[in-house]
């Protein structure tokens, strides 16, 4: 929720991965004036027993509504389902083609977008090593994140395209001759 604060109040959308995705916190942003929808996991307190071992149909939604908040479960895969709670939307429209995608779904996948790639570039491009010490670890993170935020602003201020790989590359060199 500290997070959240300057966005709080504003009608704004959260997008958030199952880690985070709690009926506690949807509760709360909705007195903010605040939407959360993302992907919940199915071991939670919050989804029906009947989810946990749901086998459906290839392409088939179920959908479970408390008050203003939906939880969509869609089986997009034979041995997977995707579970997505939502407090953005009251009915559940499907499209109009073979696999019939919720309108949850689709939502959830356009509105996560950014926060997969900040993850990918910091899988691809990392500093970090293996380690058991967690300040070392949170350090490790801490620097990945700041190369990337610095190459998004780099490419903001100056309009050049430039690669990931190539910026930390610079980055690096020139840091490294900072402290020689």
């Amino acid at each position: 929720m500290g997070l959240m604060d300057p966005y709080l109040n504003k009608g704004r959308n959260v997008t958030t991965d199952n880690y985070f995705t709690a009926v506690n916190l949807a509760k709360q942003l909705k007195i903010k004036v605040t939407i959360i929808i993302g992907t919940m996991n199915k071991i939670r307190r919050e989804v029906p027993a009947t989810v946990r071992t749901m086998k459906d149909n290839l392409y088939s939604t179920k959908l479970y509504k408390s008050g203003d908040m939906t939880l969509t479960v869609y089986q997009g895969k034979l041995k997977k389902n995707v579970v997505v709670f939502s407090t953005f939307h009251q009915d559940v429209s499907l499209e109009n083609n073979a696999k019939k995608t919720p309108e949850t779904i689709k939502f959830y996948n356009e509105t996560k977008y950014r926060g997969n790639i900040l993850d990918q570039m910091a899988q691809k491009y990392s500093v970090r090593t293996c380690t058991r010490r967690w300040p070392i670890h949170s350090f490790q993170i801490t620097l990945d994140l700041a190369a990337i935020n610095a190459w998004v602003i780099y490419k903001e201020e100056t309009k050049e395209k430039i690669a990931g790989k190539e910026f930390l590359v610079e980055l690096s060199e020139e840091l490294a001759n900072i402290n020689i």
